[in-house]
């Protein structure tokens, strides 16, 4: 089984991608919904939270964990890996694809203030955008737009109008999702763009590293529940049927758990 966690609905943008290029592998999701959103949270909190995540993950049978969340990607996945036995797949800035595509040499990230202050995201940028103007921007309110499901509503572009109208007056020609909620808000932010900007979201990128590392154990018992979704802060009806919508899935093989 394959592990998956995010502070909440986010990293099902990953989920979704995991189940296209591996449609028969049983995934567990734990949506952390008791702290979401993750973006202003420390370092110290973000570890703790996620030695209790990971322990639940392991607990029911994952092997594999992907971070799906790029704020606890950049503050917990080196502590992580040091302490379990076990692959972790991390979220990283797609600066790279961004920066060899661009013909503008402009391209603009947006994600949130504890991504950009990570040592990942400094690393990647001095790395693979030298000659290249990155701008950047915090995607302050998109979080909660996806938590409520306000995507493609006038709400929602109330909040993006600001952040869209900075990455438009730069003239950047690519586009970085730089957390894993905002690729459920790319039609919102394309409509704004246009069509000439070309939205970058690593989460393929993501399901194709969990793909190379992972290793189904054939000694495990079989799993009788493909899809497997944790929350640790919202009604278990409410978190159902907000699964079911944002992955298009249908109850069966699906179980709903409150951790």
């Amino acid at each position: 089984m394959i592990g998956i966690f995010d502070s909440g609905y986010g990293g099902l943008s990953v989920q979704k991608a995991v189940m296209q290029l591996m449609p028969n592998t049983p995934i567990v999701y734990f949506a952390d919904h008791q702290y979401c959103p993750y973006g202003r949270k420390s370092k110290e909190e973000l570890i703790e939270r996620a030695f209790f995540i990971v322990d639940a993950l392991i607990e029911q049978g994952a092997q594999l964990i992907i971070v799906a969340c790029n704020t606890a990607t950049a503050a917990a996945i080196d502590t992580l890996r040091e302490k379990y036995d076990i692959p972790f797949v991390g979220m990283e800035p797609a600066i790279k694809p961004a920066a060899l595509a661009s013909t503008s040499k402009k391209v603009g990230v947006l994600a949130t203030e504890g991504t950009f202050s990570g040592k990942l995201f400094k690393q990647t940028k001095e790395k693979f955008a030298q000659g290249v103007e990155v701008i950047i921007q915090e995607g302050v309110g998109l979080v909660e737009l996806v938590e409520k499901g306000l995507m493609g509503t006038y709400k929602a572009h109330q909040v993006l109008y600001p952040i869209i109208a900075k990455m438009k007056a730069h003239r950047v020609d690519h586009l970085v999702l730089g957390c894993t909620h905002y690729p459920f808000l790319k039609d919102d932010i394309q409509k704004m763009l246009g069509d000439k900007v070309r939205l970058i979201d690593p989460s393929p990128a993501v399901a194709q590293q969990a793909q190379r590392l992972y290793q189904k154990d054939e000694s495990k018992p079989e799993i009788k529940k493909y899809y497997r979704f944790i929350t640790s802060g919202l009604k278990v009806k409410e978190y159902r049927r907000n699964i079911l919508q944002l992955l298009q899935l249908d109850e069966e093989n699906t179980l709903f758990m409150y951790e």
